[in-house]
């Protein structure tokens, strides 16, 4: 995985929400054939009920709350799967490769802060974040992969991208 350019604005910076495919004020449950899969993360924190349903459980502030959290959120993406919600699953699945992401810009930038916005943009200094959030990104990972590689929930991501996107 390569590095962010010197001086490139992330993607948040010019974000603008009238085109982004995921919306705050559809019930994803009600209506799931709105849903897109997109790409990584995307939509895990605007996809309602699911939001209110996951969100809370998700903390990774050191290993052993990181545990707690993701083996609560596996268990949600178990349960969404076998009730046939994908919607759930993929959030849930979201959400695990979200706590590894996080967790890692915070042990790799003191603060999670991985940009300077007043220096145009440009990347801080690598290396300075906690040590105990590396650690919390590996309990993540483990079950971000655990998810992904689920074959049911394999079959039923290939399925739904065919058929809705």
């Amino acid at each position: 995985m390569t590095d962010h350019p010197k001086n490139k604005k992330p993607s948040y910076v010019d974000f603008e929400i009238t085109t982004y495919q995921w919306k705050p004020d559809i019930d994803y449950r009600k209506h799931p054939t709105q849903y897109k899969v997109g790409k990584g993360e995307q939509g895990v924190l605007i996809c309602e009920p699911y939001k209110s349903e996951i969100g809370p459980f998700w903390r990774f502030k050191n290993p052993e709350v990181a545990i707690k959290s993701a083996e609560k959120i596996y268990q949600l993406f178990l349960s969404y799967l076998s009730n046939d919600d994908f919607v759930g699953a993929d959030l849930s699945r979201k959400y695990l490769q979200m706590g590894y992401t996080r967790a890692r810009r915070y042990a790799n930038y003191k603060g999670g802060k991985k940009y300077d916005k007043d220096n145009d943009f440009a990347l801080l200094e690598r290396g300075t974040g906690e040590e105990l959030k590396a650690k919390a990104a590996a309990i993540f990972y483990e079950y971000w992969k655990r998810a992904e590689n689920q074959p049911d929930y394999q079959q039923q991501k290939l399925a739904w991208k065919k058929k809705y996107g």
